[in-house]
């Protein structure tokens, strides 16, 4: 018959073991997610490949190391197990098996190091860059503009957008980043390694895809309440489609037909959004162009330019798509091939996912964390940390979808 004390020892272990035992299926079970966009182990583009090359032998190692650990330690445990016999005699050790144990781990990393300086090394070069694009983080997302330039096939005028950064497939591009406010991380994991973004710096990236395709990021520094919800995504396109987006970016502004829903909703626009959006093209009653500005209500100084909205199908730092679930697979499960001519359709009336939107309006705060009021932070001088709540009305929503819908 068992000992009280072994029947009150035994329980706990049980509990323990078992506990352990759920800890391990559990994060097994989350390293097999079928549908990964940002699987750093399926690399897109030779920067990732890269990265691959590096770390498939690196985590071999590792594996076969852990497993003769692991290995071990369970031997000793179960072998040398306490049974109630007296502790042994106590030993200095095995000078040669300690000296060898410290030696094997030092050359292990020393042969890792080698491979990895080099690919460090590799991956830092950008000398080959044919396309230079601007990126900047804020709370609680990026916003990407491409300047003036001859690479990139040419661009003509200053292109602004937010979210989403389209580039040509199989060319090398340079991704210049810096913050407006606290350090973020841009990183793309198919294409290349994460890269610091930091207020006062200007950083470096290289992008470049192998195929077209849309592909998946997020930050990786943690910078505020919404990190989570601080996304991106690059779009890479055949070249012509290419061409067929810059040209889309670059078109007159085309304001609504008059005495229409739209029109009211370019008119609630001015009024209750030209203070930080910027509509490229847009002008007031006399002919003047409004400037948004930012600056005075923003902490960071900047809010995402609006001008073709829906040729991105998405909105608040990639957080929520603007198309509905029954469009959504024509764009992101659409075929190298046709990718890009998905993605400049734009969004449609009837894909538009005007749930997500009216949410938006209705209540940001509410729709994604945000230090929108300035009462409740430290010292901001009185500015927002994200979009504000509005205390738009249901018809000046209504209006407002009509007029963003036209945004293409």
């Amino acid at each position: 018959m068992s000992s009280p004390t072994s029947r009150t020892t035994v329980g706990p272990v049980t509990r323990r073991a078992r506990i352990t035992l759920l800890a391990v299926l559990s994060a097994a079970a989350a390293g097999c997610a079928r549908d990964a966009p940002q699987d750093t182990w399926q690399p897109a583009g030779p920067n990732a490949q890269k990265i691959q090359n590096l770390q498939y032998p690196v985590f071999l190692i590792a594996g076969v190391v852990g497993l003769i650990v692991f290995a071990t330690v369970g031997y000793v445990v179960w072998r040398y197990r306490d049974r109630g016999q007296a502790i042994p005699e106590q030993t200095h050790g095995k000078p040669a098996l300690e000296i060898g144990l410290t030696i094997l781990p030092a050359l292990i990393l020393i042969g890792i190091a080698i491979p990895t300086v080099g690919t460090l090394m590799a991956l830092d070069k950008t000398s080959d860059t044919e396309c230079v694009i601007n990126v900047t983080g804020q709370q609680w997302w990026w916003e990407v503009d491409y300047p003036v330039q001859d690479g990139c096939g040419g661009v003509s005028g200053v292109i602004v957008t937010s979210g989403q950064m389209v580039i040509p497939v199989g060319t090398p591009v340079l991704v210049r980043g810096t913050s407006r406010d606290v350090i973020h991380s841009w990183w793309i994991p198919r294409l290349n390694g994460k890269r610091d973004m930091v207020p006062g710096r200007v950083q470096t990236n290289r992008l470049q895809a192998d195929e077209p395709g849309i592909y998946a990021g997020q930050c990786t520094e943690f910078c505020g309440l919404s990190h989570a919800n601080m996304r991106m995504e690059v779009i890479a396109m055949f070249p012509d489609d290419f061409e067929a987006w810059k040209a889309n970016q670059l078109e007159e502004y085309t304001p609504p037909e008059p005495d229409t829903l739209a029109a009211e909703g370019e008119a609630q626009f001015i009024s209750q959004c030209s203070r930080c959006h910027q509509v490229n093209g847009l002008e007031d009653a006399d002919g003047n162009p409004i400037v948004s500005r930012p600056d005075l209500y923003e902490y960071a100084g900047a809010a995402p330019n609006l001008t073709n909205l829906m040729t991105r199908n998405t909105f608040a730092g990639a957080s929520f798509n603007l198309l509905i679930p029954q469009c959504y697979p024509q764009v992101w499960d659409a075929p190298p091939d046709t990718v890009g001519q998905e993605y400049l359709k734009g969004v449609t009336p009837e894909c538009l996912n005007s749930v997500e939107l009216r949410e938006w309006l209705r209540n940001a705060p509410q729709k994604k964390p945000m230090y929108a009021d300035p009462t409740k932070l430290e010292p901001t001088d009185g500015l927002y940390r994200g979009m504000p709540f509005l205390a738009l009305s249901e018809d000046q929503i209504d209006q407002l979808v009509a007029y963003l819908l036209e945004r293409q």
